[in-house]
């Protein structure tokens, strides 16, 4: 009888944070047809003319702000959980990356040179759908099998935006600091942003998402794979599940790149509009990122922090994601352990 094995997926990092390294990731990052939907040609295009030549100084920069001694906080942290689910659980699990190393094939290789593996269950760390996120990691998967001819079957997990488990565990990670109010004034549910374009092209009716009044609240198929309304969805639901009165917090989006039209509002704009308000205090949970990476230390407990106290604002408290949580290494355990 052939038994199972797990392999957890994530973004990826460079392997170091000088400007190679950094243009290597980002040149492997921003030619994926998933990440920017456009002709090879037209892509690598703007890629080499227009990112690679400067992006990866600035890039290299922002990683050595948030790099560790043991290297990438992404990797180190995702290495964390992986010990903490392999300590919990005999099924034997791996950890591989879209981007960069440990890579997904590597990671499904030693998974499936091991005796009796029939089966991997394979969980991208995204609770959200979005082509650039799941789509490519599991395509990614599924090319690895072909190009090796490997005998496995591969099981994949649908997002878990709404999954009761995950939200217990998220609503655990933040549930100190959301209990002392008086800390704070406002809270932010930052999640990174995504192109229009990229909302409307998943949606498989055609006709609903960003075309309907209130899309996101009107039942529809297009749910399945609308990035926006399941963003929305995990607030709501945390929020019912933690109280938070509708006034004292804001959905926003951030991390945009290049020109096109992303969700709206934006995170950077948004804490200055709170800071020309009076709001001194705010808390930022990034429910999009499992794992804590440059788009939630640098680009919010670092940058969002002096935008915000640049317009006024007198502390910004970014709340860590799930990494390696109990809560979340017991939820993961249970999805694993389940048949």
């Amino acid at each position: 009888m052939s038994k199972h094995a797990v392999l957890l997926a994530n973004l990826g990092s460079p392997d170091n944070p000088d400007v190679p390294s950094v243009r290597r990731y980002l040149d492997q990052f921003l030619m994926d047809p998933y990440v920017i939907q456009l002709p090879w040609l037209l892509r690598r295009l703007i890629v080499s003319l227009f990112v690679l030549p400067t992006r990866p100084k600035r890039s290299a920069e922002a990683y050595r702000s948030v790099w560790t001694d043991r290297g990438s906080p992404l990797i180190a942290l995702s290495r964390d959980l992986l010990a903490a689910v392999a300590a919990k659980t005999s099924v034997p699990v791996a950890m591989g990356m879209r981007y960069g190393n440990p890579s997904i094939e590597s990671a499904l290789l030693e998974l499936a040179a091991r005796p009796g593996i029939g089966e991997i269950f394979y969980i991208p760390l995204y609770p959200h759908y979005a082509e650039s996120t799941v789509t490519t990691s599991v395509r990614e998967a599924e090319r690895v099998i072909a190009q090796h001819n490997l005998d496995i079957r591969l099981r994949v997990i649908t997002p878990f935006y709404n999954h009761p488990d995950y939200l217990d565990a998220l609503v655990a990670s933040a549930a100190e600091p959301l209990s002392h109010s008086d800390d704070y004034d406002h809270v932010l549910f930052s999640y990174h942003g995504l192109p229009e374009l990229h909302i409307m092209k998943a949606d498989p009716t055609g006709s609903h998402c960003l075309k309907v009044p209130d899309c996101c609240s009107v039942p529809s198929p297009a749910h399945a794979t609308c990035y926006r309304h399941q963003v929305l969805e995990t607030t709501r639901l945390f929020v019912e599940r933690t109280g938070l009165p509708a006034d004292r917090y804001t959905v926003t989006f951030q991390s945009r790149l290049g020109r096109a039209k992303w969700l709206e509002p934006s995170t950077e704009e948004t804490l200055k509009q709170l800071a020309g308000r009076g709001v001194k205090r705010v808390l930022v949970l990034c429910p999009a990122f499992i794992t804590d990476c440059l788009e939630t230390l640098e680009e919010i407990e670092i940058g969002g922090d002096e935008i915000f106290r640049e317009a006024g604002g007198e502390s910004l408290t970014l709340l860590p994601c799930l990494n390696d949580h109990p809560a979340w290494v017991k939820t993961l355990t249970g999805w694993i352990e389940a048949p």
